[in-house]
């Protein structure tokens, strides 16, 4: 069985507006690249409460989590109290993290920098060549910091560990409305019902109506359909395939 996963992005910035996520569509382009499917995106507020409710739900439904934000040295950087809520455990300094910070400070290290050493109890590190802070992982939960930068470097060091067989992707520009081919889009998935298909119609747009998206991990069965899509699509109705 392949791996699902949920990401929580946390952030009262994100809610009100002021910043816009960039780190939930890098991680499901990135994760679906892997082969894992993700499930289920939230945003939430910086509420430990909160927090705690949903990274446990999200850790017993989805085989991995990833949290985005609050994890920085600041007032509203509530992710690691509230994670170690959720889970009923404590919230400790760790003395790697905490060596680490040091270094990177030397001499002038302040309560602050330190609270960036807090973790939930338990909780793994994982170190690479390319990061002075390891990412953070809490059982099945990875959680990551909010600045897009730092995530994707930190993403990069640990995503082979995450790969499982592919998703093998064909894609399908057509002329004709979602109307006009809907029937032939049911019919074709009574015949490969095990194949992940998609219909996404654009507007004010002259190159094509619709982009379909055929999915499959078995790359044989895909084109299989791909042949039988474009069997009984509409004569010249097709703009190109990728």
């Amino acid at each position: 069985m392949h791996r699902t996963a949920g990401i929580v992005i946390i952030g009262n910035e994100i809610l009100s507006g002021k910043v816009q996520d960039a780190n939930s569509p890098f991680l499901c382009t990135e994760l679906r690249a892997l082969g894992v499917e993700v499930q289920k995106i939230s945003a939430i507020a910086d509420d430990p409460e909160l927090i705690a409710r949903e990274v446990r739900e999200f850790s017993e439904r989805f085989d991995l989590v990833f949290t985005t934000g609050g994890v920085g040295p600041t007032h509203d950087d509530m992710t690691i109290e509230g994670i170690a809520r959720g889970f009923g455990t404590r919230v400790v300094r760790h003395p790697r993290l905490q060596e680490m910070i040091e270094g990177y400070y030397k001499g002038d290290v302040k309560e602050a920098h330190l609270k960036m050493a807090e973790v939930p109890e338990g909780c793994e590190l994982i170190e690479g060549e390319q990061l002075w802070v390891p990412v953070m992982v809490y059982r099945n939960v990875y959680i990551f910091p909010g600045i897009p930068e730092i995530l994707r470097q930190k993403f990069e060091t640990i995503k082979e560990r995450f790969r499982e067989a592919p998703f093998f992707l064909r894609k399908v520009y057509v002329m004709e409305g979602e109307s006009a081919i809907a029937e032939l889009l049911h019919d074709l998935l009574k015949k490969f019902p095990e194949l992940m298909l998609g219909s996404y119609p654009v507007i004010n747009l002259s190159e094509y109506k619709v982009m379909l998206t055929l999915e499959s991990r078995n790359e044989a069965y895909l084109e299989q359909a791909l042949k039988r899509l474009l069997e009984t699509l509409p004569a010249r109705s097709v703009v190109r395939v990728d």
